[in-house]
């Protein structure tokens, strides 16, 4: 998961707007992207990327994850409808390079409920927007233990911690 939020934990306005991220440098993007070539996000996400003035993602393949849509749609993406817990698992056995979690909330606690992250990269963004899609949707099955790995300042007040996923012993 690579992935930028505010200092009081949200991802997007209410509105899904991202107005407030910045764009002023890369901060390990390039460098990120370059070794993805598999990115998994819900369809609030991807229509919100569709709204972009490029699509980014036309090199890597990408799988949406949808309660109703099914199939091939453009981009190079592939809509997934049904049972995802069995859809990444055969995806994280056969993929042979780096799956990105691009998001969003739904699909981070979707995730972390089943244990499919690995690493979390967290661009904290100094700024305090009171409230808006959280990253993190309150659910006390979502306990989850992590062991930083890395932390980035920048001249801009931007913070970035990496942390690696401890697995859950059952």
């Amino acid at each position: 998961m690579f992935i930028a939020s505010s200092l009081d934990g949200y991802i997007a306005r209410e509105s899904g707007e991202i107005d407030w991220l910045f764009t002023d440098q890369d901060y390990g993007y390039t460098e990120f992207i370059a070794d993805v070539d598999t990115l998994i996000m819900g369809n609030k996400t991807y229509q919100q990327i569709l709204g972009f003035d490029e699509y980014p993602y036309s090199s890597q393949e990408v799988f949406v994850l949808s309660k109703t849509l099914q199939g091939q749609a453009e981009n190079n993406a592939t809509f997934v409808n049904g049972d995802w817990q069995n859809f990444m698992t055969n995806l994280r056995q056969s993929s042979g390079g780096v799956i990105w979690l691009v998001g969003g909330a739904q699909t981070i606690k979707f995730f972390l409920k089943h244990g499919f992250i690995d690493e979390m990269i967290l661009s904290i963004h100094p700024i305090i927007l009171g409230n808006g899609i959280p990253l993190i949707i309150k659910d006390s099955s979502l306990e989850t233990k992590l062991e930083l790995n890395d932390v980035k300042t920048y001249d801009s007040g931007l913070l970035q911690v990496t942390y690696n996923v401890k697995r859950k012993v059952n």
